[in-house]
């Protein structure tokens, strides 16, 4: 954005040295370091501020996209009513099937697992003595 070149700082160094006097250099210098950082911080807070408008404007163009997708889909796959749990249990009662446990039917063991015996006492002892 700005542009100081090495040289202009020299020039600006020259010229702020011939006209303020080399004992009011260092509160010169202060000041300007002050105001530079005033400077950076309006600066940075200008950026913040346009950052938070641009992504607010992205938000808003996200949700209508989701808005407008979310509505072709329900469109396309219309929602069918669900049974209320009491229409469920009287289900359950008359024997009739139903889906709700369907996931948690039993799993299926093609093979049973074979189980080691547990160690007598006698071979624990011995084990423990050398």
């Amino acid at each position: 954005m700005f542009d100081v070149a090495p040289s202009e700082l020299l020039l600006l160094g020259t010229v702020a040295l011939i006209v303020i006097p080399p004992k009011d250099l260092p509160k010169a210098m202060r000041v300007a370091g002050y105001w530079v950082g005033k400077a950076r911080g309006v600066a940075r807070q200008f950026r913040a501020g346009f950052d938070d408008i641009i992504r607010d404007s992205e938000l808003k163009e996200i949700e209508a996209r989701w808005a407008a997708e979310n509505d072709r889909i329900m469109r396309e796959h219309p929602s069918t009513p669900m049974l209320a749990h009491e229409e469920l249990a009287e289900a359950n009662v008359a024997g009739e099937p139903t889906d709700e446990g369907a996931g948690d039917a039993k799993p299926l063991m093609v093979a049973k697992p074979k189980v080691a015996p547990a160690p007598t006492a006698e071979a624990q002892s011995g084990a423990e003595q050398p």
